[in-house]
């Protein structure tokens, strides 16, 4: 196309939230009007789709359970029985953060909470850390860190890190089941760390769980702090509306109602049934058309701002694990799912964009546009150019760049970045990961494949038990063909080898003799 060509599509197709401030443009992907007219009959089935979901429909046959995230900015579409539910927690919520922030709920060795450590994995971690770095204030009302995986390297960096604000430290664990292992570990090496200061764990502890799990039980018995609760028909991607986000976020002074406010708008105007007037469906039909309906392609979000750094690490866990399944609706093996990565402009002018520019053209972009640079006037670092100037203009640069080359593109623009934006980009890609998902016939609620990974790791830490007890009574250094075979896994002799290495490294009792780059000829044995 020539530039009049390429300016009258992006005027057709452009989408603009007034109430948002919210600009689409998908002028820069190439689909063409056979593919709408293909896809049309399949958004028809979409848009039903999703109005049965938020009407109750189970979404979710895996597990028997609804999928209603977005009834959390708007109680008034649950069903009855869960409305009172959602309007209740939010209001014990802000209570509990307000009694925090005065000091009427106050740790015992200090007149008030200064910090919070979040303890959590996937959606318990990646929202709020989101929302944070997108929202948090230069001097927020309490400090936040987080233990998002179970390397004891990492606990200890956050735990040196608040030494004696522990004291002073409210500590959230969230996890809807309370067995979520990273989560768990977490949780025992941050009271094991209390409990070497003399401090009370439960007088620092908050819950986001469901009830009857056995984080539940366990928050009961000791007498925690408090607990909020986790609903079932919530999923781990999708719950940063939810106790899950919405604490952790009202602790660091953050408009938590704007943010739901900003969903909710976009959920109204992600429910028109209409291509051209939906920016779901507009994202989705993008997505589709750039990865020919299979995900041939990689979707590279590219924010042109720092405080949305963070926003394509939430992404990759929204989108992928919504999208990346084997099996169909109908039992077929197709193997969909979209790969997501990404850093920030103009940070990835000096990373990956020479690869993106003249590499493998095996992705898409999506570029994110910030209009406001910054509260105050800026400077002009150049004459009648300012430093906002400057990363637009790499915005606009690269996108063209791309282009020419064949390289396909979406922006999506908002005007500033505050909670109601944020929510709406939250609440966008939600619906835009469940359009696609029913184009492509799967369903974006089950993760089958994380189920798998975590037995997969059970079953290890099992046979961890057998090895060691093996070694333990065994009067002589052992050959690993000999151990593995002892322990009832002469065929997993790999696994047998690596465990019994990291053993040995942590100093947990387990000798390896011989030639360490021959591991087919080393000995194992075992000392106290």
């Amino acid at each position: 196309m020539n530039t009049q060509e390429l300016w009258q599509r992006y005027q057709d197709w452009l989408y603009f939230n007034e109430d948002l401030g919210l600009y689409l443009d998908v002028s820069r992907i190439r689909f063409d009007d056979h593919l709408i007219k293909l896809l049309e009959p399949k958004f028809a089935q979409a848009f039903m789709d999703m109005a049965a979901l938020e009407q109750g429909a189970i979404a979710n046959p895996d597990e028997n359970r609804m999928v209603g995230h977005y009834w959390l900015r708007n109680p008034e579409l649950a069903p009855a029985d869960l409305k009172n539910e959602i309007i209740d927690n939010l209001n014990k919520i802000e209570a509990f953060v307000e009694k925090v922030h005065k000091g009427a709920i106050h740790p015992p060795l200090a007149p008030k909470f200064t910090d919070v450590l979040s303890i959590g994995i996937g959606g318990s971690a990646l929202g709020p850390q989101f929302v944070d770095e997108a929202l948090a204030t230069d001097f927020p009302p309490m400090s936040i860190h987080f233990i998002d995986n179970t390397d004891p390297a990492g606990i200890d960096h956050i735990l040196n890190r608040l030494k004696e604000r522990l004291k002073s430290t409210l500590v959230i664990i969230t996890s809807k089941s309370g067995g979520t292992p990273e989560t768990r570990n977490g949780m025992l090496e941050v009271k094991h760390a209390y409990e070497q200061q003399g401090l009370n764990f439960a007088a620092h502890a908050v819950a986001v769980t469901m009830l009857g799990s056995k984080m539940d039980e366990l928050e009961r018995i000791e007498g925690w702090l408090a607990e909020f609760p986790m609903f079932d028909w919530v999923g781990g991607r999708t719950s940063e509306m939810s106790s899950v986000g919405l604490l952790s976020a009202s602790l660091l002074g953050i408009n938590v109602r704007a943010l739901l406010t900003g969903a909710k708008a976009m959920d109204i105007a992600t429910r028109v049934p209409e291509i051209r007037q939906n920016p779901a469906a507009l994202l989705a039909l993008s997505w589709y058309c750039a990865g020919n309906g299979k995900g041939e392609k990689d979707m590279v979000v590219l924010p042109y701002k720092d405080s949305l750094l963070l926003f394509s690490r939430y992404l990759q866990q929204l989108v992928m694990e919504s999208l990346g399944k084997e099996k169909d609706l109908d039992g077929n093996t197709v193997h969909q799912g979209i790969a997501v990565y990404g850093n920030k402009g103009s940070t990835d002018q000096h990373a990956f964009v020479q690869q993106l520019r003249e590499g493998v053209a095996n992705f898409f972009a999506i570029f994110i546009e910030v209009l406001k640079d910054r509260n105050d006037a800026s400077i002009e670092v150049e004459p009648e150019a300012t430093s906002g100037d400057f990363l637009s203009g790499f915005l606009q640069g690269t996108r063209q760049a791309l282009y020419d080359n064949d390289r396909d593109s979406i922006t999506l623009t908002i005007t500033q970045v505050n909670p109601e934006t944020v929510g709406a980009l939250i609440a966008l890609f939600e619906r835009a990961v469940g359009f696609y998902a029913s184009l492509v016939n799967i369903n974006a609620y089950n993760q089958p494949g994380v189920e798998a990974g975590k037995k997969a790791a059970e079953t290890l830490l099992s046979l961890q038990r057998k090895i060691l007890a093996v070694l333990r009574s065994a009067d002589q250094p052992l050959k690993l063909i000999t151990l593995a075979e002892i322990a009832e896994a002469g065929d997993q002799i790999e696994h047998v080898y690596k465990i019994v290495r990291h053993l040995a490294a942590n100093n947990r009792g387990v000798v390896l003799h011989g030639d360490l780059a021959k591991p087919d000829q080393l000995t194992v044995s075992y000392r106290l």
